[in-house]
């Protein structure tokens, strides 16, 4: 999934919704150019963009750089994926609309879900709800095309709106999360449905823009003056096996270290202002690694966010699992909210010490009152995903919505209400150096 390239209406700072009157800057062009190389590796089975000229020229551009590729699809123009609608706003400078409507614009940002718009024609007035509209257009348009694309990749060329309604509807986050999830211009986001569509869907990265000179994306522009930057440790020779660790203090692998030294080198232009890890060995060393970049910043252990108890399953092959606990793992991977693991932790345990923890890292963060800091968090994939669910908004049935390749690097900001946003999920494009994830991430 990508977002338009920058319009001259971003660069105007006005709304755009259905408004087609903003055209591509030479910038937007040139980072489609860019995401079209970034893709370029890529076989895709369908292309699909918005009727809006902004996304037509974006996925034009892209389409283009994939012409190497044999046998490129056509691009469909496909009305679903049209940006929110905004009739009220269209055309409008923001900070007009900030003027003219203060009070929806505050509901805008705060309480999407409930923002209306009272709308006249000659039938009469109507009462009008952007969000969820865009939430049911969102809905509609993979009820249509996922059964028309099983087992395929196909590419979305949309907006910044209808990408985050579609984003949150495929993993089940409300109206009300519509500010959650962040779509920078022409960033990439890769969602994958595994099994023909039975399970809940995947959610591989969020908002990519390496590929733009960006190693994160731009500051949210409600920035409170946190960033926060979660990290998953290296590999480890248990995790290539497929071997359970857990709470076993297994050692980073020369891959793993690798991996480490290329997230150091990924983030040592980033200020890091203060770093918290697991303490057990894996994430530790990753951490010190990164911090070889800022020698300044002291490294702060945490027991509480050691990776998750799997008790008698820890230094077990799968396949061991499913002879001594038949049935067990497929429940794991499937309902793993329901599953106690024998002498060990159920994941409600893990979800209250993770949540608590990272809220006393907040909190402690927010205290100082510093106008602008940045903290690094180096855990575990449990403890990843946990954090990442609840930010979201989304329950521990949700657990395996989000993944976590070793040495990836997600981003959260924090607005003015103290509300997470998240800005980019999974980023391993400094690993492998393409778009998809290619590390083992193997058994936790």
């Amino acid at each position: 999934m990508v977002r338009h390239g920058e319009s001259t209406f971003n660069v105007e700072g006005r709304v755009q919704g259905h408004l087609d009157e903003s055209s591509l800057t030479e910038q937007g062009l040139a980072d489609a150019r860019r995401v079209g190389e970034a893709l370029n590796g890529i076989a895709f089975d369908a292309i699909y963009c918005s009727p809006l000229q902004r996304a037509g020229q974006t996925a034009a551009t892209i389409h283009d750089a994939l012409a190497n590729n044999a046998a490129v699809p056509a691009i469909q123009v496909e009305q679903g994926l049209i940006e929110i609608g905004l009739p009220l706003w269209e055309g409008m400078l923001f900070e007009q609309v900030k003027t003219d409507f203060p009070e929806q614009y505050q509901c805008w940002n705060s309480a999407p879900e409930k923002l209306c718009m009272e709308l006249s024609s000659p039938e009469g007035s109507e009462s009008f709800y952007p969000v969820p509209a865009l939430y049911d257009q969102a809905k509609a348009l993979w009820q249509k095309l996922l059964p028309q694309h099983e087992g395929q990749t196909i590419l979305l060329v949309g907006h910044s709106g209808i990408n985050r309604a579609l984003l949150s509807t495929a993993l089940g986050l409300t109206p009300d999360r519509y500010q959650r999830l962040q779509q920078a211009n022409c960033n990439i986001s890769v969602l994958n449905f595994p099994d023909g569509f039975k399970q809940k869907p995947q959610l591989e990265a969020l908002n990519l823009t390496n590929h733009l000179g960006l190693p994160l994306p731009k500051l949210w522009r409600h920035y409170q003056g946190l960033r926060l930057i979660l990290v998953r440790h290296g590999e480890t020779d248990w995790n290539r096996r497929g071997q359970f660790q857990g709470q076993i203090d297994v050692p980073l692998n020369d891959n793993g270290r690798g991996q480490g030294q290329q997230a150091a080198d990924f983030l040592k232009t980033i200020p890091i202002d203060f770093a918290i890890s697991s303490s057990l060995a894996r994430p530790k060393e990753t951490a010190e690694l990164i911090l070889q970049h800022h020698p300044q910043v002291q490294l702060d252990l945490s027991e509480p966010l050691w990776e998750i108890s799997h008790g008698t399953w820890e230094g077990c092959l799968e396949s061991e699992i499913e002879d001594h606990y038949p049935g067990e793992l497929d429940r794991w991977r499937t309902a793993p909210e329901t599953v106690q693991m024998p002498e060990g932790e159920n994941l409600q345990q893990v979800w209250d010490r993770a949540i608590a923890a990272w809220d006393d890292i907040v909190a402690q963060a927010l205290a100082t009152g510093k106008t602008e800091q940045t903290g690094l968090v180096v855990a575990h994939d449990a403890i990843n995903k946990v954090v990442l669910c609840h930010l979201a908004g989304l329950g521990p049935e949700h657990f395996w919505c989000f993944k976590q390749g070793n040495g990836a690097v997600s981003v959260i900001d924090y607005d003015t209400d103290g509300h997470p946003i998240l800005q980019a999920m999974n980023i391993t494009t400094h690993l492998a150096g393409g778009v998809l994830d290619q590390t083992a991430a193997g058994a936790l």
